[in-house]
């Protein structure tokens, strides 16, 4: 049977594929979804206690996912959307010939040829039976968060299965029902492995949960300490006015910058270390790994009931974990906030050569903004590149996406573009160590003010010179 043809294929029903199918909807895309609802990592992935980070009035995840809902039926995007289709292949039936697979050859081919260049085998309702699309453009939103853990490899004999009481990571913790966790938690010696948002969010949790006299505290086992920010407010001010304004971003250094500017970020780049411990600042903000902590985090602390334990290696045991310093800590649950394999999750379904091709030349993957991979022809990818606010970006680069379809402008050359996306990965690896996370917080606005050039737009988008060089950026800027 032959596949069904359509023109654009949307692979997720998160935040990224909602706005790429609003933006698309003119092109009527079909958005395959593997789970029975919208809303991506926000649904399968988040705690009571999460919050989205990207707004200093802090929206819990459900209202993060009643907004997601409200969009969705607002936009009238549901009615793309197949539910319970998870796609499991990804096959090129494209012109092999004519693709450049080398960045020398020219130009990037053409968005919508008039024929099939990618076919995707979807798996519906958890059934065996395999559904094939063809596509003459595929959009790829299935993120980096969820669906594959890392887990820490571990010595012979000194893993999880000698542990007698429960392990488990994140995206099985995220899956339990209220009730479920409160079992598993409550009275319970748990420790935490890790120190960012999901960890810091579940060790409230278990410090909630062990509440009074007879409540165990949860211990955060930490390798690497990352920075976190209470309550968004830094010297008693907003944390956007040192990060998210203009104003600051010029104080950074940034792709396709002047020789002014480049001496100016030499000259006060002192300014940008003012809360420094031993592991700058910004190497966590320019990373994306900053987090906000959450409300009652420091006073659970100062009770007794989240504790720290600074580790470089540690195993497990019987009775709990041991350490590289020679001590041990009793557990009855351990769970690995680990984070997860994005880029093992997209290889799993791309297909040869293009899965090598995928973090060519650099080992990150070269999203001309944010979005075109230069060496994979009629396929995009959103939500990969992270920023200070992944809601407006995902849209504004969706809108970036559609215009580009619609052939409102024409792509630079193949060459071009990787050119382009080397600049911006040399900016990140000066800026943080952690430069693979992939994320541009540093220079989020430069890179909106070249999305908004090349689609022809004014990429000042404040009403004066005092708000445009102070005021926050935000969503609301690029409508």
């Amino acid at each position: 049977m032959a596949p069904v043809f359509s023109k654009i294929g949307i692979i997720g029903g998160g935040v990224s594929g909602l706005a790429a199918a609003k933006q698309l909807a003119h092109h009527n895309p079909l958005v395959f979804e593997a789970s029975d609802y919208i809303g991506g990592v926000w649904r399968h992935c988040s705690y009571s206690s999460t919050k989205l980070q990207d707004s200093t009035s802090f929206p819990s995840y459900t209202e993060i996912l009643e907004y997601l809902t409200s969009y969705a039926n607002h936009f009238d995007v549901l009615k793309f959307v197949r539910f319970n289709s998870k796609v499991v292949e990804i096959r090129f039936v494209g012109d092999m010939e004519a693709t450049d697979l080398t960045g020398k050859l020219g130009d990037y081919p053409t968005i919508l040829s008039g024929h099939p260049v990618w076919e995707v085998a979807v798996q519906t309702n958890h059934s065996d039976t395999i559904e094939w699309y063809a596509f003459e453009f595929l959009v790829v939103c299935i993120g980096k968060y969820e669906d594959v853990p890392k887990i820490p490899e571990f010595p012979r004999s000194k893993g999880p299965e000698i542990f007698q009481g429960k392990v488990l990571h994140t995206i099985d913790y995220c899956k339990l029902q209220k009730e479920e966790t409160s079992q598993l938690l409550k009275g319970k010696k748990v420790a935490v492995i890790g120190f960012k948002k999901s960890a810091i969010d579940l060790a409230l949790e278990c410090a909630e949960e062990n509440q009074g006299p007879e409540g165990q505290p949860c211990t955060m086992v930490v390798r690497t300490l990352h920075w976190t920010v209470p309550h968004y407010w830094i010297w008693g001010l907003p944390f956007y006015m040192f990060y998210s304004t203009r104003s600051s971003q010029f104080l950074h250094e940034k792709p396709n910058q002047s020789f002014l500017r480049t001496l100016l970020c030499l000259l006060l780049s002192p300014m940008k270390y003012g809360l420094k411990p031993d592991h700058p600042f910004e190497e966590d903000y320019a990373s994306c790994q900053m987090a906000i902590m959450p409300e009652n985090f420091f006073s659970e602390a100062d009770k007794g009931k989240i504790l720290f334990k600074r580790a470089s290696n540690w195993w497990f045991s019987k009775e709990g974990i041991e350490f590289d310093d020679d001590t041990k800590l009793e557990a009855d649950v351990v769970v690995l906030a680990t984070g997860y394999d994005g880029k093992k999750k997209l290889k799993a379904i791309l297909p040869e050569p293009f899965r090598t091709l995928l973090e060519y030349p650099s080992g990150i993957m070269p999203l001309y903004r944010g979005t075109i991979h230069p060496l994979v022809p009629n396929m995009a990818f959103v939500g990969y590149l992270g920023s200070v606010s992944n809601l407006h970006t995902s849209e504004l680069r969706s809108i970036w996406l559609a215009r580009l379809v619609d052939e409102k402008f024409k792509l630079p050359s193949v060459e071009k573009m990787i050119e382009q996306t080397t600049k911006e990965m040399a900016v990140t690896k000066k800026t943080t160590r952690f430069y693979k996370r992939h994320c541009i917080s540093t220079f989020s606005i430069n890179h909106s003010d070249e999305i908004c050039e090349e689609m022809g737009w004014n990429s000042w988008r404040k009403k004066n010179w005092i708000s445009e060089a102070f005021s926050p950026y935000g969503s609301q800027d690029y409508l």
